[in-house]
């Protein structure tokens, strides 16, 4: 179903506010497609009755809403759109302001300072609590590319296709609601399409959520456990968690991860084994660093997370995702004036600023150890390439020791 594409309207916006280039793809969400144009970059998402279109300037969000046909009519179009830009506003969560944040956290973190400049504009995304549940279930053991392919594969095979663009033969699909993904032959399926066992992960939640919150209406947007989801913003993070710890595929780790990017939860900084060693490392924590695995026990994870909340404050999960942005090796050359050819940008010293691996890792080992690069990174603008799973860290760090 091929649509007739509106004009675009206008924000202003400057970068270091809102960065999309950043924030739709340091694995937050997997569902943005990225659209090359001749002399600019779009950025999509498909939502229930619509398909949002974005581009930016230095100083402007520019934006568009592609509707179905039948298309609706002037008046309606008008009041959609304003949906559209409440909508942003809540999903960029733009009522924040990102540059006081980055001068707090630049006080408060030298590490953070030298940084900030380079690595302007990533926030937290406000996502739909079901949709980033069921991603990050998914992104137990992963990395981003993979992520977002399943999430495509998931959305093709159990949401009916909203439209396509005019001369593209990409069709946008919305994220099936629970009731959708419930049925016990939903795991088979994802078996098939590569999910591998987190293909019952996703179906017994699903199936949990709807046995519990029953099923919806068809007038209805939104199904009684989307709704129940929802209402965990409005819980404690302890008590929030403590819900989603009930879920099938659903860890510590797993459950901050949505706790911070769906739930409003800005305080939470999820927690592993690396984590743990840089917060003993840079960030004061008592501790040993022998090398060895630790076990994360609850308090121990806790410990973690207060002593990184008293470094960076009340969004102390805002600011290490802009740590953990800038590990991406995908955002290697981020943020950097162009080099005067590419053989000296091939040449030059690859650090990290922080060695913090992604929540979701990219993997490609590096050839050198995470504490040169560390030490290489508080005195250097180069970035990074050092993003490998957290296994391989361990494996590293024991041969050379």
């Amino acid at each position: 179903m091929s649509v007739l594409l509106p004009a675009f309207q206008s924000l202003p916006l400057p970068l270091a506010q809102l960065s999309l280039a950043a924030v739709l793809k340091c694995g937050q969400s997997f569902r943005w497609t990225t659209v090359s144009l001749a002399d600019d970059t779009e950025y999509r998402l498909c939502l229930r009755d619509r398909v949002v279109c974005l581009r930016q300037s230095p100083t402007t969000l520019f934006y568009r809403s592609v509707y179905p046909d039948p298309q609706p009519a002037p008046p309606q179009v008008a009041l959609r759109d304003a949906e559209t830009l409440v909508w942003l506003k809540d999903y960029f969560q733009l009522d924040i302001d990102l540059t006081v944040l980055y001068n707090e956290w630049s006080a408060r973190d030298p590490v953070f300072a030298r940084m900030q400049s380079r690595f302007q504009g990533i926030r937290i995304l406000r996502q739909d609590p079901w949709e980033n549940l069921v991603s990050f279930i998914c992104s137990s053991n992963n990395n981003i590319p993979r992520i977002t392919k399943m999430i495509c594969a998931l959305c093709k095979q159990y949401s009916p296709s909203l439209l396509s663009f005019p001369g593209e033969d990409t069709t946008y699909h919305p994220f099936p609601p629970p009731s959708a993904l419930a049925e016990p032959s939903v795991s088979t399926t994802l078996r098939s399409l590569g999910f591998g066992y987190r293909a019952e992960f996703i179906q017994r939640t699903a199936q949990m959520l709807v046995d519990t919150h029953a099923r919806t209406p068809p007038h209805d947007k939104l199904e009684p456990a989307e709704k129940w989801l929802l209402g965990l913003r409005d819980s404690t993070t302890n008590e929030a968690r403590e819900e989603l710890l009930k879920f099938v595929g659903v860890g510590r780790k797993v459950a901050d991860c949505i706790l911070l990017m769906s739930l409003d939860k800005k305080e939470v900084v999820p927690v592993d084994t690396h984590v743990h060693q840089v917060a003993i490392k840079y960030y004061g924590l008592k501790g040993s660093l022998n090398g060895k695995k630790v076990n994360m026990t609850p308090k121990l994870y806790d410990d973690v997370n207060t002593k990184l909340f008293n470094v960076w404050g009340e969004y102390a999960g805002w600011a290490h995702s802009v740590l953990f942005t800038a590990d991406l090796k995908s955002f290697a050359s981020y943020g950097l004036k162009e080099a005067s050819s590419s053989s000296s940008l091939r040449d030059a010293a690859i650090v990290n600023i922080l060695p913090t691996p992604p929540m979701t890792p990219l993997s490609s080992p590096s050839k050198r150890t995470h504490d040169v690069l560390f030490k290489a990174a508080v005195n250097s603008d180069i970035p990074a390439e050092n993003e490998y799973t957290l296994a391989e860290r361990v494996k590293r760090r024991r041969r050379v020791r």
